[in-house]
C-alpha cells in the first residue's frame, strides 16, 4: 500500500496533480480545496489511498493526512462512492465535515452535488462513531449556528467548465452554471466559481 508520494508538480488542474517521481509521472485525484493549496508550489507531498478495481488503479492524494482518513471514512458509508467522496472534501475541509456531523447538519451535506437527504443521514449517523471530534476543537459541542462554511475556493470561465467535465457533468449544463456563477460576480477565483456551480448542476 502507498502511504505517500513525493515528488515534483509536472501539471496541476483542479481536478489532477501529475507528480514526477524520479522519473515516474503518478496521476493523482486531489480536490478542489488542495488545488487552491498546491497552486505556485514547485514540489509536494500528497497522502494516499489506493482504489484498485478491474479496469483501474486510481490514486486519490491529499496534502493533509486528515483529509485522506476522512476521505475513508466517507467511502465506508454505503452510498458514498470515491467521486463523492471527494467532492464533499472539494466543499469542506476535515473540520468543518467533523462539525457538521457533531451537529447532525444534513442540510450542509446535502448542498453537495449527489447527496440526498438519506445519503447524508446515512454519513452523520455512520461517521458518529468514526469521527474523533476531541480532535477538531469543534465550537459550541457542534453547535452549527454563527458557524461560516466560507469558500475556501482561483480565475477563469473556461478552467471551471475544464474541471466540472472532468469531474463528469454534462458540458451544456456545466455551461449554463458556470455562466450564472459569473453573471453574478465576475471576480471570483476558479476555485469558488467550480464550487457555487457545483450547487447549481
Amino acid at each position: 500500500m502507498i502511504a505517500y508520494i513525493e515528488g515534483k508538480i509536472d501539471r496541476l488542474t483542479p481536478t489532477n496533480a501529475l507528480l514526477d517521481v524520479g522519473g515516474v509521472g503518478y496521476d493523482i485525484h486531489i480536490t478542489l480545496l488542495d488545488y487552491t493549496l498546491l497552486q505556485g508550489r514547485v514540489q509536494c507531498r500528497l497522502w494516499i489511498s489506493e482504489i484498485i478495481r478491474e479496469d483501474a488503479h486510481l490514486l486519490y492524494g491529499f496534502v493533509e493526512e486528515e483529509s485522506r482518513a476522512f476521505f475513508e471514512k466517507l467511502r465506508s458509508v454505503s452510498g458514498v462512492g470515491s467521486g463523492t467522496a471527494r467532492l464533499i472534501l472539494s466543499s469542506y475541509k476535515p473540520k468543518e465535515l467533523a462539525q457538521i456531523i457533531a451537529g447532525g447538519a444534513v442540510d450542509l451535506l446535502q448542498n453537495v452535488k449527489g447527496i440526498g437527504l438519506k445519503t447524508a443521514q446515512r454519513i452523520v449517523v455512520d461517521l458518529k462513531g468514526k469521527v474523533d471530534f476531541s480532535a477538531y476543537e469543534l465550537e459550541g459541542n457542534g453547535d452549527l449556528s454563527g458557524t461560516s462554511f466560507g469558500p475556501a475556493l482561483a480565475s477563469a470561465q473556461d478552467e471551471a467548465i475544464q474541471a466540472l467535465k472532468m469531474l463528469g457533468f454534462p458540458e451544456p449544463a456545466v455551461r449554463k452554471a458556470v455562466k450564472a456563477v459569473l453573471s453574478a460576480d465576475a471576480l471570483l477565483p476558479v476555485e469558488e466559481v467550480i464550487k457555487q456551480a457545483l450547487k447549481r448542476l
